[in-house]
């Protein structure tokens, strides 16, 4: 049976309504896995038929995460970033990506971005789901053409995100 963006957004605010901590976020997280096992689902919403890195396909009224495809056509240097005050899951649907996992080692100041440290570097391939806690720090690299699944905690379009480089 097909996973459309309806059932795929109820199950998504049935786990966060029942649990709104990492137990809830994991729920998401498998649901966003079953979404990318889907053929027909992927075909649909991450076609590549959008000229649009970011796309938000559902925007939750009440609880405010946000069910996002990202479509890119070509290699993409992500730089060490954060969600601000929110989460993120990010699944891998067409491609690979190398994500990097990065450490605040000191916090910006002023006009000063934070610095960050290096942690770990794995892929993520077609399947691949990966939960990111509000404050966690990670980079993508992106080879070539890929497309994914991320959810947001919050609309990331309404927050601010911690200022951030390479110590």
């Amino acid at each position: 049976m097909t996973y459309n963006l309806d059932q795929f957004a109820a199950d998504c605010r049935e786990a966060l309504q029942a649990d709104n901590g990492p137990d809830g976020r994991e729920q998401v997280r498998q649901c966003v896995e079953r979404a990318l096992k889907d053929e027909a689902f992927v075909g649909e919403h991450l076609s590549g038929d959008s000229h649009k890195e970011r796309e938000i396909l559902y925007e939750d009224p009440d609880l405010g995460f946000c069910i996002c495809a990202h479509i890119y056509t070509g290699a993409k240097q992500g730089q060490p970033h954060d969600h601000g005050p929110t989460w993120a899951i990010y699944g891998q649907a067409v491609g690979e990506t190398e994500m990097t996992d990065w450490k605040i080692v000191s916090a910006p100041s002023g006009d000063t971005p934070g610095k960050v440290e290096k942690v770990k570097s794995y892929r993520m391939v077609p399947g691949d789901a990966h939960v990111y806690e509000a404050g966690d720090v990670h980079a993508p690299l992106r080879d070539g053409p890929t497309r994914l699944i991320r959810i947001e905690g919050q609309n990331t379009d309404n927050i601010q995100r911690t200022p951030l480089e390479a110590a």
